[in-house]
C-alpha cells in the first residue's frame, strides 16, 4: 500500500495532488449538509426502490452534488459518469477519483444500488456502457437524467473531429480584476486583458458545452427505449453577475449555455409528446469549483459575494436539493419565462448584486481582505482538492492507491459473458 504525507503543491489555483482523507470528508460533509426528505419522493413510493438516475459528471462540483443530494434527498438508484485519473506511484489520484470512491461508501451504507463509471461521456462506448446497466441492472427504465459537465475538449463520436472550448469575450477584449495568492497566502489583485473569439471559436465551444452531447444522450436511451414515463432531465448551467457578463454569459461559454438552453426547449417538447417528460436547464448559484476557478473574474466575484452573504450563499448541495424535489414531484416544478428553474434568485437579487457591485470598483490589493471573505475562498480551493478540511491530520501519512469502486454483484446479474466486464471499470 502506498502511503504518504502529503502537502499541498499548486501552480495558481490547480493543485499537483489530491489528499484521499480530506476528498473522502468533504464528500461526508457535504452529505450531512443534504437536508432528509420530509417524506418518500412520489417516485420511491410507486416504486419501492426509489427512481432510477444517471448523473453524467458525478465526480466534481454540481454533479457531485446532484450525486450526494439525488442519494439522500430523493433516494435514487442509479449510475454516475466521470472521467478521473487513477493514482500513479509518483502522483495521488485525481480529486474527483477519491471523492468517486467515498460517494460509492455513502450511497452502500444508505442501502442505495450505485454504479460509479469512469471514461468519456462523450463517446458512444459509454452511452451503449450506461445503456446495458440501465436494461440489465435497473429493470430497463431511466426515470431522470442529471447533466453536469464542463470540459475543455470533446471529440465527435460520428466524425471523429475534436473541439476544443475557449473562455473569452465576444467583438472587445475584456480586462477585469482577478484574484492571486503568493506562497505565503497573501491576496493580490490584477487586472487580465482576454482577447476576443476569433475564427470558430464560438462554434467550438458550443460544440463542447453546448446541448448537442446532452440530446445525444437522450436520443440513444430513448432509442434503447429505457425512458420510463414521466422521465425528466435537466441540464446544469449558470447566468452569473452582470460583472462577470462580458467574459461568461455574453462571451463564448454564454452561447454554449443559450445553446443548452434552446436544446432544453426542443427535448421537452419531443419527450411531452413521447413519454410525458420534461426537459429543463437548471441555473445554479455562484460556488467555488475546479472549473469556475478558471474563469476570469470568478475568484474575486465569489469572494466579494461571500462576503456580503456571508452564511447566506447557499452551498451546492442545498441547490440541488431543491432542484431533486423539483425533478421528482417532491415540489412544484418552478419555471422561469424561459422554461429554466433558477436556484441563483439569492446571488442575482438587486441588493445583493448592488452591494457586491460597490466592493468590486473598491477592490485593490490593499482593500481586499476587507471587502471579501478570502480564507473562506482560499479554504475552499483546498478543499477541492481534499486539503483544509477540518478533522483531517495532514502530518499523517496517507493511502494514495484507493481502487475504483467496483458495483456489488447482483443476483439478476449475468456474469457469464463478456457484457460482465462493462460492470467493472
Amino acid at each position: 500500500m502506498n502511503e504518504r504525507v502529503l502537502t499541498p503543491r499548486n501552480r495558481g489555483f490547480l493543485f499537483l495532488d489530491s489528499h484521499p482523507a480530506g476528498c473522502a470528508r468533504s464528500v461526508a460533509d457535504m452529505w450531512e449538509a443534504c437536508p432528509a426528505p420530509s417524506g418518500p419522493s412520489p417516485a420511491a413510493a410507486t416504486q419501492g426502490e426509489g427512481p432510477v438516475a444517471l448523473v453524467i459528471g458525478s465526480s466534481a462540483g454540481y454533479g457531485l452534488a446532484a450525486t450526494l443530494a439525488g442519494l439522500k434527498r430523493a433516494g435514487i438508484r442509479g449510475i454516475g459518469v466521470s472521467f478521473e485519473k487513477a493514482p500513479t506511484a509518483r502522483r495521488t489520484a485525481t480529486a474527483g477519483w477519491y471523492r468517486t470512491a467515498a460517494t460509492a461508501d455513502l450511497a452502500r451504507a444508505a442501502g442505495r444500488d450505485l454504479v460509479l463509471l469512469n471514461g468519456d461521456a462523450f463517446s458512444d462506448a459509454m452511452k451503449d456502457q450506461v445503456a446495458d446497466l440501465v436494461e440489465r441492472r435497473f429493470g430497463g427504465r431511466l426515470d431522470h437524467l442529471v447533466y453536469s459537465v464542463a470540459a475543455p475538449r470533446r471529440t465527435d463520436p460520428v466524425t471523429g473531429t475534436t473541439y476544443a472550448s475557449v473562455l473569452r469575450p465576444i467583438g472587445l477584449p475584456n480586462r477585469t480584476k482577478t484574484l492571486v495568492f503568493d506562497e505565503e497566502g497573501v491576496p493580490e489583485v490584477r487586472e487580465v486583458e482576454t482577447g476576443p473569439a476569433e475564427g470558430d471559436d464560438v462554434e467550438q465551444t458550443v460544440a463542447v458545452m453546448g446541448g448537442t452531447d446532452w440530446e445525444r444522450w437522450i436520443d440513444h436511451l430513448a432509442g434503447r427505449g429505457l425512458l420510463a414515463e414521466g422521465f425528466a432531465t435537466a441540464a446544469l448551467s449558470y447566468i452569473g453577475s452582470p460583472l462577470t457578463a462580458a467574459i461568461y454569459r455574453q462571451g463564448t461559454i454564454g452561447v454554449a449555455k443559450a445553446h443548452l438552453e434552446a436544446t432544453a426547449r426542443t427535448l421537452n417538447e419531443r419527450l411531452g409528446r413521447t413519454v410525458g417528460g420534461r426537459a429543463v436547464t437548471s441555473v445554479n448559484g455562484a460556488a467555488v469549483t475546479q472549473s469556475s476557478t478558471a474563469i476570469p473574474g470568478i475568484a474575486p466575484y465569489t469572494g466579494l459575494l461571500r462576503g456580503v452573504l456571508g452564511n447566506g450563499l447557499v452551498p451546492p448541495i442545498r441547490q440541488l436539493a431543491t432542484l431533486w424535489d423539483q425533478l421528482t414531484g417532491a415540489a412544484p416544478l418552478a419555471l422561469d419565462d424561459e422554461g429554466r428553474v433558477r436556484l441563483d434568485t439569492w446571488e442575482l437579487a438587486e441588493e445583493v448584486q448592488a452591494a457586491v457591485a460597490e466592493r468590486w470598483e473598491s477592490a485593490t490589493t490593499d482593500t481586499i481582505a476587507d471587502l471579501a471573505d478570502l480564507d473562506w475562498f482560499r479554504s475552499e480551493v483546498r478543499r477541492l482538492y481534499g486539503f483544509s478540511v477540518p478533522g483531517i491530520d495532514y502530518a499523517a501519512p496517507v493511502a494514495t492507491d484507493v481502487p475504483w469502486p467496483v458495483p456489488t454483484p447482483r443476483a439478476a446479474d449475468d456474469d457469464s459473458g463478456p457484457e460482465a466486464a462493462r460492470f467493472t471499470v
